[in-house]
């Protein structure tokens, strides 16, 4: 049974974030920031964006983690400096191609099963990385519980990769995109592909900018908030917030 909870009623708190480092299948060293949930009901894991580092969600993993769910954003190798500093593209000495950074996404994957293997593990993707999701998904039926894509397209080179991957795809789905045609015409048919019973395509009603920046109100002062109440609300249907004692 869903259970619908306003944020306010939720028992859980944002604990400081911390550091942590995973390894990929090539053995390359990602750098992430862990902001843990003081009493998680889920485990979220941030992708950045094209030219972004894991500190594209500094204001986004303390939010959630008050929402009640651990979340763990990585320095994938296709990225840079917007928003802080990359390690991992540091590290390789420049950014990698998008289907690269795949492993890395991978590597996130395989560290929440092993964290928290009695908690739902979703998977938020920005811009490319929100292509990326759907073919993370396809491939660890079992180990993914809900995919959140933010401004998804065609980005990976070949024709139609992303959508046939979402055809696999039976978990949960949240996508969106900025206010623009071309960003939500090309969401719409990743998510139309995708077999999922639950899924949802919002479009801001107000205003909306490429990739998780939508929820950032530095860079979307007009509809940052508005947006957030459309992914809190995703959440709480997908992960409900347990009832408390008191409430019952």
């Amino acid at each position: 049974m869903l259970v619908a909870c306003d944020r306010a009623t939720s028992v859980a708190e944002a604990l400081p974030r911390h550091p942590e480092n995973i390894k990929a299948a090539d053995r390359i060293n990602i750098v992430g920031w862990v902001y843990p949930s003081s009493k998680p009901r889920g485990i979220i894991l941030l992708f950045h964006q094209a030219g972004s580092s894991k500190n594209e969600y500094d204001t986004i993993g303390p939010r959630l983690a008050a929402d009640g769910f651990t979340a763990f954003a990585i320095d994938q190798r296709a990225g840079g400096d917007l928003f802080g500093d990359n390690s991992t593209v540091h590290l390789l000495d420049g950014s990698k191609p998008y289907l690269e950074a795949k492993q890395d996404l991978q590597a996130a994957v395989d560290w929440a099963n092993k964290q928290t293997p009695h908690l739902p593990v979703l998977i938020w993707g920005s811009s490319y990385s929100a292509a990326l999701v759907f073919l993370v998904a396809a491939e660890n039926k079992g180990k993914v519980q809900g995919v959140l894509a933010f401004s998804p397209g065609e980005y990976l080179g070949a024709p139609d990769l992303v959508e046939r991957a979402a055809a696999q795809v039976r978990v949960p789905i949240f996508a969106t995109a900025a206010k623009d045609a071309g960003e939500i015409g090309a969401a719409r048919a990743i998510v139309e592909a995708a077999p999922a019973a639950t899924k949802q395509l919002y479009v801001p009603p107000t205003a909306g900018v490429h990739g998780s920046s939508t929820l950032i109100a530095a860079r979307n002062p007009r509809g940052a908030e508005e947006n957030w109440r459309a992914v809190e609300q995703f959440l709480r249907r997908i992960v409900p917030v347990p009832t408390s004692p008191k409430n019952q």
